[in-house]
């Protein structure tokens, strides 16, 4: 099952480590930031906005 995030909530974050945009990826529910290349996890509709927690990925 996936929870839609709040269009509101995710106008308001930003990368934690490059303070830069985040995309939302419904498919995978991640929050993706292109210039940190890491796909920050959404669970139970929370994002978790830990760098340790963050699955990187390459572009």
């Amino acid at each position: 099952m996936t929870t839609e995030l709040d269009p509101r909530l995710l106008s308001l974050l930003v990368c934690p480590l490059t303070k830069g945009p985040l995309t939302y990826d419904r498919e995978t529910q991640e929050l993706i930031s292109p210039r940190a290349k890491l796909a920050f996890p959404i669970r139970d509709g929370i994002p978790v906005m830990l760098a340790d927690e963050a699955r990187s990925i390459d572009a």
